[in-house]
């Protein structure tokens, strides 16, 4: 339907530029560390893939909140958002502290692991951005929780302006710090960014309207039930998203075997590729905030609302495609990297096309699991993608950057075949009135004749 499409598109526009500001920073990052040579470039990619898996770990706190501070709102039942709100705060309390010592304790071991012996060119430079940016990744969590809260209220542009100042400081600080301090100026430039628009974020949330009204009336639940439901909402989203950073991360391994040079082309082809990949995940968000508010209301139209997205993502997919088979040597180039490197780097992203419509399409109708609570299998479609996907690319590596592209490609195919008959199912189960996978929040309090929430008087 028309009125859907229009909804993701509103919802999902803000997120891409929240996300391409980030890709940007990594980008201009990544010129600057280019000056440093082909082992530092190398770090940086390991420790961007890195950071990748661990922002699985907070999804589950920041991707449950959203979803159920969405449902909430669709609810009319502020005690439920108040409820949802806390329960991801306590849960980003919860894992980030771990997370960020233990990753900075064991940054030497990590960064040997991750390529192959710490007598790599890129140990030392990678250990070194560790040490600065494990700790930091506190502040990365806070943040996605923060980011939760807002776009489960329908706010998605805030968030976008958040990523703005911290991006836009990290473009600033970069060439001061990196000429400073080597490979951990970078690490610290993103910190000092993130940091900053984190305090600022936590400033607006205390005047959001929905979230005023909420402090006026007692939460639905106790914090460490809020907690639970929090953690139980996300986890399969949390899962999903981690399983398939861990097997990029395993895959830089793959790639590592074929040489520095072809690591180095691999992190900027990665860097180029995540301007159309985040606009996948932002329909993603956007497909889960729409549907979740849907449920929130009593409305579940995973049908309607997933061809839509499945839509939008395929054909931001098959865009990327076409823009870099026809302009991958250029859009290389920009990253300021030696002819080897840009040769191959730009081979990565010509073989790329068929992985990039079939995962703009995956990505996107996994939204609506996200936002309807029917996540549960997606862990599962994504680790048989991965098992799938490592003994290929190592089997094909052979071939170079052609044999691992097709390698991924191949992997997606079998998640999208399995993730369509997953879909199908779920939505003609519902559709029929059999399907108990969701249902509004269990918070949701009787409203009265006036349509005000049983629990306490609100703006809503």
């Amino acid at each position: 339907m028309a009125s859907h499409r229009r909804a993701l598109v509103r919802l999902a526009r803000p997120v891409y530029f929240e996300l391409l500001s980030g890709v940007a920073a990594g980008i201009i990052n990544t010129v600057w560390v280019a000056r440093l040579g082909g082992a530092a470039v190398a770090a940086v990619a390991l420790a961007t893939n890195v950071e990748n898996l661990l922002l699985g770990v907070v999804l589950m706190a920041g991707s449950g909140t959203t979803v159920l501070v969405a449902r909430a709102r669709g609810a009319d039942d502020p005690a439920g958002l108040r409820a949802a709100a806390r329960g991801g705060a306590a849960l980003c309390a919860l894992l980030a502290p771990p997370v960020a010592l233990g990753g900075h304790l064991l940054r030497e071991p990590l960064a040997a692991l991750l390529l192959g012996g710490p007598d790599h060119p890129a140990h030392a430079p990678a250990a070194a951005y560790f040490a600065i940016s494990l700790p930091g990744t506190a502040v990365l969590f806070a943040t996605n929780v923060l980011d939760g809260v807002l776009k489960g209220t329908g706010d998605t542009r805030t968030p976008m302006r958040l990523a703005f100042l911290a991006n836009g400081l990290v473009l600033v600080l970069d060439p001061l710090l990196i000429h400073a301090y080597g490979v951990p100026g970078a690490a610290l430039a993103t910190v000092i960014g993130r940091s900053t628009a984190l305090v600022v974020g936590l400033l607006v949330l205390r005047r959001e309207p929905l979230l005023r009204a909420a402090r006026t009336v007692r939460p639905a639940l106790p914090l460490p039930a809020a907690l639970r439901r929090t953690a139980a909402t996300g986890l399969p989203m949390s899962a999903d998203f981690t399983i398939r950073m861990a097997g990029a991360l395993a895959l830089v391994s793959v790639v590592a075997r074929l040489g520095v040079t072809e690591t180095a082309a691999y992190g900027i082809a990665t860097k180029a590729m995540y301007v159309a990949t985040m606009s996948f995940y932002a329909v993603r968000q956007a497909a889960a905030i729409h549907s979740a508010h849907l449920l929130g209301t009593g409305r579940d139209e995973r049908r309607a609302v997933g061809r839509q997205a499945l839509l939008l993502g395929g054909a931001l997919g098959a865009v990327a495609a076409g823009a870099f088979l026809l302009a991958a040597g250029p859009v290389v180039r920009l990253f300021g990297a030696g002819p080897g490197v840009a040769e191959a780097g730009a081979l990565f992203l010509r073989c790329l096309g068929p992985y990039l419509v079939l995962l703009g399409g995956y990505i996107a109708l996994a939204g609506i699991f996200e936002g309807t609570s029917a996540s549960p299998y997606l862990a599962r479609i994504t680790a048989a993608g991965v098992l799938v996907q490592l003994p290929l690319a190592y089997a094909l590596s052979g071939a170079g950057p052609a044999g691992i592209c097709l390698a991924m490609a191949l992997a997606t195919g079998v998640q999208c075949a399995a993730l369509g008959l997953l879909h199908r199912r779920t939505a003609t189960a519902s559709a029929a009135g059999a399907s108990s996978l969701s249902g509004p929040s269990p918070t949701r309090p009787p409203r009265s004749p006036g349509g005000r929430s049983g629990r306490g008087r609100s703006r809503w």
